[in-house]
């Protein structure tokens, strides 16, 4: 693939893929797939700094996304590599739901190409994004072709809906309902107390449930990486629960914070092994003062270690941790082998 930095045209954007650092949060870098002539395709990646307090700023790019093992347009939302991970995919098939983009990279519907609006008129919801116009460029162009790809979408769905009373009401002017009467009397007349008894089985009728409502996207916005924290203790399910969102939504957040996976099994696994480690301090107290200060040691980095996971979730289980966790498998293991040995020559 040529490397070069060339400026294409907008309409020839394939994919955009936007990466972000999780040791470093200010670090971004994007891939950016052009098509040319002929069927080639031209990828240029770009590497940025979201300064917080400061504005945006592009660096020189070495090759690294490119080095990836999977090509680009198999790369989705959430993908990890290395310290790098996919807060944006877009690809010209299948256009990003922009509900669940990171606020750091959304544009508004406004100005499409060959609109009169003006920036200032209708701003960027980042307008720090305006320093660095070749990945605000490209992001406009994803929005607008997701809002046509809505309203194409809308349009299809409202004229279904259109046929579909159509023609459910022609079949009901074709098939009227023949009334079971007697000719020879008058037809008695309907009571209140049966309509409103009619109306009254018809809102308790079994199988209709309410729709749930979802959390308001304010709500969903403002949710930070220590109200994430409070929960990795749970299950993921529970932490939904308590979060009030839903599965999906949550999911969604981790990918933004750089969260590959839920750390509830690392926080769980490590809560256990301090656990062993205080009962072993507390019976070694008695026994032997210096294996005493050896377990509560371990214990003490155990314990910074569990801190250090809370504060940066996608951090990996030390391998001394994880040696230590298999010597303490192996002899609950062989313990509990012993035990029904016993059990298994008593009773003999």
């Amino acid at each position: 693939m040529d490397s070069c930095d060339c400026d294409c045209e907008p309409h020839l954007l394939r994919s955009l893929l936007v990466f972000k650092n999780t040791i470093n949060h200010e670090l971004i870098r994007s891939l950016h797939v052009y098509g040319l002539d002929e069927g080639k395709r031209n990828e240029v990646e770009r590497e940025f700094v979201f300064r917080e307090n400061g504005l945006y700023v592009e660096l020189p790019a070495e090759p690294l996304l490119r080095l990836m093992k999977f090509p680009a347009s198999q790369v989705l939302q959430g993908h990890v590599n290395g310290c790098w991970v996919c807060i944006l995919a877009f690809h010209e098939n299948s256009p990003p739901d922009f509900t669940c983009i990171p606020s750091i990279l959304s544009v508004s519907r406004y100005p499409f190409r060959g609109s009169t609006v003006e920036f200032d008129v209708h701003p960027l919801r980042n307008p720090k994004l305006k320093t660095i116009p070749k990945l605000s460029n490209d992001l406009q162009i994803i929005f607008e072709l997701s809002c046509k790809t809505d309203d194409k979408k809308s349009l299809q769905r409202s004229r279904q809906e259109t046929s579909q009373v159509s023609n459910d009401s022609h079949h009901k002017s074709r098939r009227l309902p023949i009334p079971d009467l007697d000719l020879n009397s008058l037809p008695s007349p309907i009571t209140m107390s049966d309509s409103s008894e009619d109306q009254e089985s018809g809102r308790s009728s079994p199988g209709i449930t309410e729709k749930k409502k979802r959390a308001p996207s304010g709500r969903i916005a403002n949710i930070a990486l220590s109200d994430l924290a409070k929960y990795f203790d749970l299950p993921i399910v529970e932490a939904s629960r308590n979060l009030n969102v839903g599965l999906t939504v949550l999911k969604k957040k981790c990918r933004e914070f750089g969260i590959p996976r839920w750390p509830h099994r690392k926080i769980k696994s490590l809560d256990s092994l301090i656990r062993d480690l205080q009962e072993e301090t507390e019976i070694q107290q008695k026994e032997n003062k210096a294996a005493a200060l050896a377990v509560l040691k371990r214990q003490r980095m155990l314990e910074r270690e569990r801190e250090s996971i809370e504060r940066r979730p996608f951090l990996e289980m030390k391998t001394e941790t994880k040696r230590f966790r298999q010597d303490v498998f192996k002899r609950r293991h062989r313990a509990r082998a012993l035990r029904s040995q016993g059990l298994s020559t008593s009773s003999n």
